[in-house]
């Protein structure tokens, strides 16, 4: 019998989606391939959709490298549904650069690439990690710095069609993250007020932060351009933690959420070809 796509077969493994659709964070997911095998990869389980955090070290990536990630999104016939920009060096500790006052120059030429990136498939949705804060730089300063970047980011996103993501980020996992609540997400983006900047509600930071997140998906769905998903506490699929999903897929359908749902989890050992039964 012919293997069943993961979107076909939503009803038959017991957890109804309701109609929303799934994309597949290639930066966690299938990373046992080279990066430009995995559109293709995600396209063979049953997804339209991808997502991706920067995928090079440098701010802008060479022309051939840009061609070959482009080329791996739009061949696979999926969409690029969200890119990060540039978050700095991650096995150094680093979790963005928007609020970096002596980065400024760095992150707008990321925002450069990051918009032809997406100009070129199509992505709308361009996730601005804020960044750690900076040990001696007056912290008014560094969050000053973030709305002024952000402001930058979301002008040059709108000329292509697209919108910049806020997200919160739990600060278990990553201490002294600054903007680790969705009220905090919020009152960044409502400094910035741009009419192309929106909420990432990330399922898995929120919850790991003790929120109520049916309560944040109502309190802000205005907001909401973005869903990711992961079951804490060890950011797993879901069903392998304590967040019953269900009831939160049926309440984002409920409230007419016409974006996507990120998979941003741990694929565990039998593999990410085989991490998505709880579908």
């Amino acid at each position: 019998m012919a293997a069943v796509p993961a979107r076909d077969r939503v009803q038959s493994l017991g957890m109804r989606t309701y109609g929303l659709r799934f994309d597949v964070n290639c930066s966690i997911l299938f990373t046992e391939l080279p990066a430009e095998r995995r559109p293709a990869a995600a396209k063979a389980a049953g997804f339209g959709g991808v997502e991706f955090w920067w995928p090079w070290a440098a701010v802008a990536p060479s022309d051939a490298a840009a061609e070959a990630f482009i080329s791996s999104v739009n061949d696979a016939g999926v969409e690029l549904v969200s890119l990060n920009f540039h978050t700095g060096d991650m096995a150094a500790g680093e979790r963005g650069i928007v609020s970096h006052p002596a980065r400024t120059a760095e992150f707008r030429e990321n925002v450069a690439a990051a918009v032809e990136i997406a100009g070129r498939t199509r992505c709308t949705r361009l996730n601005a990690p804020y960044g750690l804060r900076v040990p001696g730089v007056d912290i008014a300063e560094q969050d000053a710095v973030a709305v002024e970047n952000l402001a930058f980011a979301a002008g040059a996103a709108g000329r292509a069609g697209a919108s910049v993501l806020v997200e919160a980020i739990n600060s278990v996992d990553i201490p002294g993250f600054p903007v680790d609540s969705s009220g905090q997400a919020l009152a960044v983006i409502e400094k910035v007020g741009a009419p192309n900047i929106g909420f990432l509600a990330d399922l898995y930071h929120l919850a790991k932060m003790g929120e109520d997140v049916a309560d944040v998906l109502s309190r802000y769905q205005e907001s909401l351009l973005h869903v990711q998903v992961a079951d804490p506490p060890g950011r797993g699929a879901p069903g392998t933690g304590t967040v019953d999903f269900e009831p939160l897929f049926r309440q984002l359908a409920g409230q007419g959420y016409g974006g996507w749902v990120g998979l941003e989890y741990l694929p565990g050992p039998s593999g990410s070809a085989s991490s998505f039964g709880w579908l």
